[in-house]
């Protein structure tokens, strides 16, 4: 399960946002089905292979995505050589080659899965660059998931948490408003995102109530693992913020639910022995760091 930034053992959480959606307004290309975000190496063979039919700007966008696959493999120089090669022919392209472009561009450049050292101030001034570039052609040119993306990333060009609150915000703001289910969907993670940098400020009232609302969209929208880490993160804001029983019931069962499936999750284990710890009561924590070692390859 994808957790929190804040969490000392998660994945990025806008790696999940990153996931959440390719923000597809076009009826030619089905971007969602060929994309496995788990496996980028098959989502590259998948997107050449329909580059062998595809024509003008499907071709172009279809050429972004297998940029963007290299990236989330950290072969950044390869995603800014395939963006490069395609370059020349955008100036006769549609607007949505060339936004997707312009934001592929900066997650080659600045995105989660980018170390610190990468994050020079030439890199992080040309993300800003791409980053906003893509969000206002967006805009102007009605592709209001994309805006939403590109607004979204700018939270990984900007961290403190007062600037990811206010990228985040304006990202919420336009998803919401928009009628257009491609940037609709990422209300959820946006909420979650919120959250996470509300927290950050030490607002943590305000984060609760992010992180529920984003899990009453999950429940809405039926996605079982998306369900799962939306409790988590409500589980592990409410322990942050001292409201250790409600913390407790929840990720109390989502461990009797992993269990039961035969996958018990060492996260929400090591969650669990931070709230006994919380608690108080050393031996219920002792027996879940056993249960968690006990997973360990």
């Amino acid at each position: 399960m994808r957790r929190l930034p804040t969490l000392p053992r998660a994945l990025r959480v806008l790696l999940a946002t990153m996931f959440a959606a390719s923000a597809l307004p076009a009826a030619a290309l089905d971007l969602d089905a060929l994309w496995d975000f788990g496996q980028p190496a098959l989502s590259e063979q998948r997107f050449r292979a329909a580059l062998a039919d595809a024509r003008g700007d499907d071709a172009l966008v279809l050429r972004t995505q297998i940029a963007r696959t290299k990236g989330l493999r950290r072969d950044f120089d390869g995603a800014l050589a395939e963006l490069a090669a395609i370059e020349p022919q955008l100036a006769t392209a549609g607007p949505e080659a060339s936004v997707r472009f312009l934001l592929e561009r900066g997650r080659a450049r600045i995105s989660p899965v980018h170390d610190d050292a990468a994050r020079t101030p030439q890199a992080l001034a040309a993300a800003r660059a791409d980053y906003l570039a893509a969000a206002e052609l967006a805009r102007r040119s009605g592709l209001d998931g994309l805006a939403v993306d590109a607004l979204h990333m700018m939270a990984f060009v900007d961290r403190e948490p007062a600037d990811a609150l206010r990228w985040t915000q304006q990202a919420l703001d336009l998803a919401s408003a928009s009628p257009q289910p491609a940037a609709r969907r990422w209300e959820a993670s946006l909420r979650n995102n919120l959250g996470t940098a509300l927290h950050d400020l030490g607002r943590h009232a305000e984060a609760i109530a992010q992180f529920r609302a984003a899990l009453a969209l999950r429940l809405e929208r039926g996605q079982p693992e998306r369900i799962a880490d939306a409790r988590f993160a409500l589980g592990w804001a409410l322990r942050e913020a001292g409201q250790l029983e409600e913390a407790l019931a929840i990720q109390t069962a989502l461990d009797r639910a992993a269990t039961a499936a035969g996958r018990p999750d060492a996260e929400v284990l090591e969650e669990l022995e931070a709230i006994q710890r919380a608690r108080g009561d050393a031996a219920a924590a002792a027996e879940l760091a056993a249960r968690r070692q006990a997973l360990r390859p």
